[in-house]
């Protein structure tokens, strides 16, 4: 059984630190939540780089040097409490192979962000830290629930979560207990095979997804199939499968829990016997409630759904 850590709570004048570990954001994308960060009592600390751009076929945050710098800073600062990601994007397996825990061991702090973030809490993870799958301090362009952001403060607290929700025609019913891993399922993909990648095994597994067409997001539950991953896991939690779509849509509206993809993924996993979420609030949706990776959590399926940490 891993040991995992939890970073202690937070305390009045705690400093978060704010970094860009991947794409690049705008000032005026993040002044509503750094205002939030303040109002709740906490300083927000930005990173050299939070607003650096740099192209390379994509907008990152910074040159990898740059960004690895930061969020190296952030890990290893003891004046900082806990970090907060900018955004997700990509660029954050540019990252991995140059983390510092050096000093973080000594003194943990929450990682929070969702979406490529999913590849830094993978780290931490295998390192036995605790990290928060959570809203980005950006919110999407369909904007976020103040609830989303009042439950990560919930967490930085010591509070403990509690979720029920509507059960969905998908769920299989049951009842299983295990430690909480994954989340975005292209970088839970990205990483199968590496030295980076989740520890499967009596696991409850987390997925959500954004934009991918059905072909594709097959290909990445089909590759989680024959690294027998399905074999290994105790549950799986699916959240928001959003703007999914055959390579001839053009969707001009946000659809937050794809029902196709939730039947593809329903028939993936129809020989297995675990107990299976569907359209939990969680991913690239307007109602995003933080998850706790590496946290024990206990997920009963009936006719509604409950997960407790």
């Amino acid at each position: 059984m891993q040991n995992i850590t939890f970073p202690k709570p937070l305390e009045k004048g705690s400093k978060i630190a704010i970094i860009s570990p991947a794409g690049s954001v705008e000032i005026p994308q993040l002044d509503k939540t750094l205002e939030l960060i303040k109002s709740k009592g906490y300083e927000p600390v930005l990173g050299e780089n939070l607003y650096t751009k740099y192209q390379n076929g994509y907008s990152y945050a910074g040159t990898e040097k740059q960004r690895i710098n930061d969020i190296n800073w952030a890990l290893n600062d003891a004046n900082i409490s806990a970090i907060w990601a900018s955004r997700g994007g990509y660029g954050c397996q540019h990252l991995i192979q140059h983390l510092d825990l050096t000093e973080f061991k000594k003194n943990p702090k929450w990682y929070i962000g969702y979406s490529d973030n999913t590849v830094i809490q993978s780290y931490l993870l295998k390192k036995g830290f605790a990290s928060i799958h959570g809203q980005t301090v950006k919110t999407s362009s369909f904007g976020v629930t103040d609830e989303s952001y009042e439950l990560i403060f919930d967490i930085l607290v010591g509070k403990k979560l509690n979720y029920k929700i509507e059960s969905n025609p998908n769920n299989r019913v049951g009842e299983a207990s295990g430690m909480l891993v994954g989340g975005n399922l292209a970088l839970i993909y990205a990483l199968l095979g590496t030295n980076y990648s989740f520890d499967f095994t009596d696991r409850i597994l987390f997925i959500e997804d954004i934009g991918e067409n059905f072909y594709a997001l097959d290909r990445m539950i089909m590759s989680l199939e024959l690294a027998g991953v399905f074999k290994k896991i105790k549950g799986l939690i699916i959240g928001g499968m959003t703007n999914m779509g055959s390579e001839n849509d053009n969707k001009e509206y946000v659809e937050s829990f794809d029902s196709f993809t939730y039947q593809l993924i329903a028939d993936r996993v129809s020989k297995y016997d675990f107990p299976t979420v569907f359209g939990f609030p969680n991913g690239h949706i307007f109602d995003n409630r933080p998850l706790i990776i590496g946290s024990n959590v206990t997920m009963k399926v009936g006719n509604d759904v409950k997960i407790t940490f």
